[in-house]
């Protein structure tokens, strides 16, 4: 089979540093185009819009969606309509509806949607759902907390209404979770932290369970200094599990039993090469299910106001 042509649509930090080595490795695509307001990719055609990308270059058989969720929905759509392939960089959209609109469209093409979670992908996930699959789970504790100045400094849509706020990077542990844990659980509570002049959250603080009653709990705050902490941890009656680094690295009692080089990216792309080929969608909305669920569920709590 002859390379995907693929085309990159906001070009930003994320397709610098994720999208584009991933590409560039991956025999599976040709990059040919790229769409965005203010970025540009070297050695290829560049143009202001996906429109008039579409327009000008025909030979685009897919799209990534790089960019934020607000403005994610009317590109895809463009894209879709045009009988184009199409990946949706995370989280997938600003609303589930939009989403699930989206997924509907691209059945009526005939063409591939893909909802990614590159925390999913993380070297240790698909080992740790093995051990809690095999083990009886006591309670889980997650506990995500990073700087925003450090990882996110002047991004002002992240703090805007369906900019998701704290969710962003709290999202991927949520796709880790719902991933790993062998029951569906959902929220029983929640309280959200809102700076006073944001529409975002700058913390959460969520509680969980399921059909048999497991105690899950989520700590997410944006205001971590210091050492930065997304971790994932587990009482079960075969040992204390820790998922840390972002699904990098298992540890079960105290012991690494999984470590490797993160290849997020890369596998999100053959992934996507994989479900194109076999002429199917993977739109899994679990993640962004429950972040819905804690906006509609939560308490709101008001805290002091956040300047970058």
């Amino acid at each position: 089979m002859s390379p995907i042509n693929i085309a990159i649509v906001g070009v930003g930090k994320i397709v610098r540093d994720q999208h584009l080595p991933a590409l560039a490795k991956n025999a599976d695509y040709r990059l040919i185009a790229a769409a965005s307001r203010h970025g540009t990719v070297d050695g290829i055609d560049n143009f202001k819009s996906i429109e008039a990308m579409i327009d000008a270059v025909p030979a685009v058989e897919a799209v990534s969606l790089c960019m934020p969720p607000q403005y994610r929905y009317e590109a895809a759509r463009t894209a879709l309509a045009a009988g184009k392939h199409v990946f949706l960089e995370k989280p997938p959209g600003a609303t589930l509806s939009e989403v699930a609109d989206l997924e509907a469209l691209a059945e009526e093409k005939g063409v591939s949607l893909f909802a990614s979670w590159h925390s999913r992908y993380a070297p240790a996930v698909e080992a740790a759902k093995a051990f809690l699959a095999s083990a009886a789970i006591r309670n889980v504790r997650i506990i995500w907390k990073e700087d925003v100045r450090h990882w996110h400094p002047n991004q002002e849509w992240i703090w805007a209404a369906g900019g998701l706020g704290v969710f962003d990077p709290g999202i991927n542990a949520l796709s880790i979770m719902t991933h790993i844990l062998p029951r569906p659980v959902f929220i029983t509570s929640a309280t959200l932290e809102f700076p006073e002049n944001r529409d975002a959250p700058i913390a959460a603080t969520i509680a969980l369970s399921d059909a048999e009653k497991l105690d899950v709990a989520a700590e997410f705050d944006w205001r971590q200094t210091g050492k930065q902490s997304w971790d994932i941890v587990a009482e079960t009656d075969a040992g204390g599990m820790v998922l840390s680094e972002g699904g990098a690295k298992l540890a079960i009692d105290g012991k690494i039993v999984h470590e490797e080089p993160e290849q997020e990216y890369p596998m999100l792309y053959r992934r996507f090469a994989e479900i194109i080929k076999a002429g199917r969608s993977d739109v899994d909305l679990a993640p962004l299910r429950h972040v819905a669920d804690a906006f509609m569920l939560g308490r709101r709590k008001f805290v002091e106001a956040f300047h970058d």
